[in-house]
């Protein structure tokens, strides 16, 4: 299959890999000449993903049209602030009935959409599918195992789409539960921040367990109220993306977390990964999203006090400890 991957950030390099592996033709497309031209040169991305070499067979790309024109199935694998845009200008290139796979994690702010509702807006003729679960790509683009899902509206597409990508590594499941599988992978980016801003902090494994297992907690409720089914909360898009974006070295919103514990604000936290923090971008919209449907998500509300309302770590710590007394879980209840 001919396949273009938009966005040649270190997920989009490592999917390269993955699908030239499994015999796809492979064109990568980026905005940026520079990154173009050293992948053109070195066969990697020597600063997002470096030692991680691509098969002389990919081909790279400024040129959008020239990417997209045989394209049977496109990746979207840009930062999740940048998909509307990207999408917008790809729209004319992309023939009716292509197959979209959306591998972005995020929650369009300002409208509060999902990114797969955001590409269908923009693309309303391709068919659009959802990849996610714990997959650095650090680690897929070394070939470790790993395992993810993909929604999609039909059976047919979803199936489609796990032929493309499974190979004896990199094993895929599917799911009729788009709605769940984005806001898991959303959310959990929130959580994460609020994981590293407990490590910067100096707590220690239980204050992670505790947000980690409140934290799905918080990422359910909202997913439920929404239409996402709680199976797809306890799943790989939902507890498995959790965490290790909480616990991994090479997690972004960890790293960025610790920093903004050790006193870092979110922008120069940002600035020393070098790397989109989705989390910093998801918090706003999953707050919102919170206050219009009614749930309550203490974890969210405190990190976007740190990163918007410059509340020291130590305090949101106090107040999330300090909070009143509650069940551990509403739905369950005493007898007498």
């Amino acid at each position: 299959m001919r396949i273009c991957v938009l966005g040649a950030g270190s997920w989009g390099i490592a999917l390269t890999k993955l699908l030239s592996l499994n015999e796809h033709s492979v064109i990568v497309w980026s905005i940026d000449p520079e990154e173009i031209s050293m992948l053109k040169e070195y066969s990697q991305h020597k600063t997002k993903l470096p030692g991680v070499m691509l098969p002389g067979t990919v081909e790279f790309t400024t040129d959008m049209e020239a990417a997209l024109s045989d394209a049977e199935l496109v990746v979207m694998a840009v930062p999740s602030p940048f998909v509307r845009s990207t999408a917008e200008k790809a729209a004319e290139y992309i023939k009716d009935e292509r197959i979209i796979v959306n591998v972005a994690k995020g929650i369009e702010e300002d409208t509060l959409k999902r990114l797969s509702q955001v590409i269908k807006e923009e693309i309303p003729q391709a068919k659009v599918a959802v990849l996610s679960g714990p997959s650095h790509a650090e680690e897929v683009g070394k070939e470790l195992p790993t395992t993810v899902v993909v929604g999609a509206e039909t059976k047919e597409l979803a199936e489609t789409v796990q032929d493309i990508f499974m190979n004896n590594f990199f094993r895929v499941y599917i799911s009729p539960d788009i709605i769940g599988i984005e806001l898991g992978g959303a959310v959990k980016n929130v959580i994460a921040l609020a994981a590293g801003i407990a490590d910067g902090l100096g707590c220690g494994d239980n204050t992670k367990a505790a947000l980690i297992t409140r934290g799905i907690y918080e990422l359910t409720s909202l997913g439920v109220a929404m239409g996402g089914k709680p199976e797809t909360f306890s799943g790989l898009s939902g507890t498995g993306d959790l965490i290790v974006t909480c616990a991994s070295v090479h997690s972004r919103n960890r790293k960025a977390g610790f920093l903004m514990g050790q006193g870092y604000t979110y922008q120069e936290a940002m600035d020393e990964v070098k790397m989109i923090v989705e989390g910093v971008y998801s918090a706003k919209a999953a707050l919102k999203l919170a206050t219009l449907y009614e749930v309550e998500m203490p974890i969210v509300e405190e990190v976007n006090k740190i990163l918007f309302e410059d509340l020291p770590a130590k305090e949101a710590l106090h107040e999330l400890l300090t909070r009143d007394k509650k069940k551990e879980s509403s739905s369950l209840s005493w007898n007498d």
